[in-house]
């Protein structure tokens, strides 16, 4: 009875495996397979056969999450798109919101539209934003489209049409016949993915959508059959941006809730420590072999992003799209991230990374650009023999010299620059942390700091002690982490769906008619019958009249309107720090979060026969420090012979398959009763 997941990252392919009636984990690391992710997912599977005992047969559950779909995305390889939309309406995709970020940039140009202006096409309809119809579709309009669409070889088609939210009646017309005149096409109906207002949104939802549907459905029918011919027969589950699970052909229906999959999968992991360890908010960073991502989580609910927008950056303004994804900042900042002098001599690392090939210098696999890994080796944090449990010995003289290529213009020797490249990457580390918490509103003092990652573990202590959190917390198989969160996610689905009215008595009762809707809407999506347990979260946009975008606030059931409008004030004033008790309220969209009740991983609490520090101790390793300080002497432990609520003074180093941690001079380490690595300052304050 053995629960599985997968995540596919930039660099490696992790697996994690629990088995229910032993409480026997699994775990493998493979090498991501850019030109086929499933060969690398496949190749994890057999290490953890060999390495493990893992028996497929056995196995009753299967998670997937990784960059399929982003990748499609950001290197441009989706399948030739059309979209078809209203009539005058051809350009929205082009024209956007018309803002430009980068103020004083005169060159600046907008985004390229995914879908060329001779692949959009126009439909003579024209519906009201209440849905009523003004002029009726002239389906003679699409005969053209087709013959254009066969002799361009398109193999997707998003249809958008305006106001389809509200009524997709022509939408719905317009899909069928381009189904039955184009059978191996994908046609995409925006009312299908997304039921929210905002024209550019929407044609950019719907259009990325068919962008990468047919991709996503060959890698799942690929996955599958690889898996089944390995007797991994079982309900397959993808990782979702929302932070919960699909099953795969509810994926494939909208792949664009992909988009963050193996981010998510981190997310819902710490959503899941910060309810062992009872912490109402918690900060989550996993530095992985590419980037680095960090989330907050308030009540063991992951963040969503209301306006997530895909290759969004100070000076441009991305690609927005309409689905339910974690809030997630990302850096290019992760173990693999390359260190260069600019071209004003100053030391940048990263975005660029040296990915799975040719890998870090270190690796030995042909890479001669430093990295932060090679740094963190230069330092002595990493051990070159006993790197990912062992499995791949590490290069410590290649890596010095990949380092020493930046030494000379900065005047340092070749640790000196090792430390500099750990400076640089967590100072990027801690900005894009305070991205996530102060400037969002909240104060990171007052969360705990779970972080994960190959790398991550290795920059833990630093970057809790600097940013003053409650704690610090390695969880349990860092380096495959967001693999581990997979098993703790449950199914879920988010149903939005753009409402316009003034706050007041009757519009609370139709709110309360429209969630119990939606309610039947997850019960049937899920397929469970009425007896499912779901567990519902409601909440409503709503904003001042007079304002462009709203806020979201907590919905009750119970509530009337003066209830509602006081914890709009409060959502409103959180978000922008003020409040206007007089002004007019609009609701403008309603939000049901639905999550079905599954199992997930068990956090079973230690063992201790057989722990002890003398049997976790591994000998000593000399560490650089910098400054005065030097190299030091650290004494190193093997995380899985420590035993619990021991506390151990720092400088120190624990290793384990996946990572390695370093608890700095100052901190002490204790291991909870349930195997977390928790670090705090030695004199009580928090870390």
């Amino acid at each position: 009875m053995i629960r599985l997941a997968t995540d596919v990252g930039g660099t490696f392919t992790d697996l994690v495996g629990y088995d229910e009636r032993t409480g026997e984990i699994f775990t493998a690391k493979s090498l991501t397979t850019v030109h086929d992710q499933s060969e690398g997912v496949l190749s994890a599977i057999d290490l953890a056969e060999r390495k493990d005992g893992l028996s497929t047969r056995d196995v009753i559950f299967f998670a997937h999450g990784g960059t399929t779909v982003i990748n499609a995305i950001t290197e441009r390889k989706g399948v030739k798109t059309a979209l078809v939309t209203t009539a005058g309406f051809r350009d929205v995709l082009e024209i956007g919101r018309g803002n430009r970020p980068d103020l004083y940039n005169l060159q600046f140009k907008s985004p390229e539209p995914f879908v060329p202006r001779s692949l959009r096409f126009e439909v003579r309809e024209r519906m009201n934003a209440r849905g009523r119809v003004l002029t009726p579709i002239d389906l003679g309009d699409i005969e053209p489209i087709i013959r254009e669409c066969r002799a361009r070889k398109v193999e997707a088609v998003a249809v958008i049409f305006l106001h389809s939210y509200v009524n997709p009646e022509h939408e719905i017309a317009c899909a069928k016949a381009l189904a039955e005149a184009l059978p191996d096409v994908t046609i995409c109906a925006s009312h299908a993915v997304s039921r929210q207002w905002r024209e550019y949104e929407r044609s950019n939802t719907a259009v990325l959508n068919a962008y990468v549907q047919p991709i996503i459905k060959r890698y799942f029918a690929r996955l599958e059959r690889a898996l089944t011919e390995r007797d991994l027969s079982c309900p397959y589950y993808a990782m979702q941006s929302n932070g919960g699970i699909s099953t795969f052909d509810q994926a494939q229906m909208s792949p664009l809730t992909l988009v963050e999959s193996g981010p998510a999968g981190g997310v819902a992991g710490a959503a899941r420590i910060g309810a062992v360890l009872g912490q109402r908010q918690v900060l989550s960073l996993d530095v992985g072999g590419t980037t680095a991502k960090c989330s907050l989580i308030h009540d063991n609910s992951p963040t969503l992003d209301s306006e997530y927008k895909l290759e969004h950056s100070r000076i441009a303004p991305g690609y927005p799209v309409q689905v339910p994804v974690v809030d997630i900042v990302e850096i290019g900042a992760g173990g693999g991230s390359i260190a260069r002098i600019d071209e004003r001599g100053a030391l940048r690392v990263g975005p660029e990374s040296a990915g799975s090939t040719p890998g870090p210098a270190c690796y030995g696999r042909g890479g001669d650009k430093p990295t932060l890994s090679d740094a963190l080796l230069t330092l002595g944090i990493f051990d070159p023999a006993s790197f990912a449990g062992g499995q791949m010995q590490l290069d410590k003289e290649k890596a010095a010299a990949a380092i020493a290529t930046v030494t000379k213009p900065l005047g340092l020797s070749v640790e000196e620059a090792a430390l500099a490249i750990v400076e640089i990457a967590h100072a990027s580390m801690i900005n894009a942390l305070k991205l996530v918490t102060v400037q969002r509103g909240h104060d990171p003092r007052d969360a705990a700091f779970v972080i994960s990652g190959g790398a991550g573990p290795a920059l833990a202590a630093r970057l809790g002690r600097d940013l003053g959190v409650r704690m610090t917390v390695v969880p349990p198989h860092p380096g495959i982490f967001s693999a581990w969160g997979m098993l703790a996610a449950e199914p879920r689905a988010d149903f939005r769906s753009t409402w316009f009215s003034p706050l007041e008595p009757e519009a609370i009762s139709n709110l309360k008619r429209r969630f119990d809707e939606l309610k039947r809407e997850a019960v049937a999506y899920f397929a469970k019958g009425d007896a499912a347990e779901i567990r519902y979260v409601c909440r409503v946009e709503a904003r001042y009249r007079g304002q462009e975008h709203g806020v979201f606030a907590l919905f009750d059931m119970e509530d009337d309107a003066e209830s509602f409008a006081e914890r709009f004030h409060a959502a409103h004033e959180r978000a922008y720090t003020f409040r206007l008790p007089n002004s007019p309220v609009e609701i403008t969209m309603i939000h049901l979060e639905a999550v079905l009740h599954g199992p997930v991983i068990a956090i079973p609490k230690l063992d201790d026969a057989g722990r002890s520090l003398e049997v976790a101790f591994k000998g000593h390793r000399d560490v650089y420090f910098g400054g005065t300080t030097g190299w030091v002497s650290c004494p190193v432990y093997e995380r899985g012979r420590l035993p619990s609520l021991e506390r151990i003074a720092g400088p120190l180093i624990v290793e384990e398959a996946t990572a390695t941690s370093l608890v700095v001079g100052g901190q002490e380490l204790e291991v909870s009763e349930e195997g977390l690595l928790l670090i705090r300052e030695c004199d009580g304050r928090s870390v």
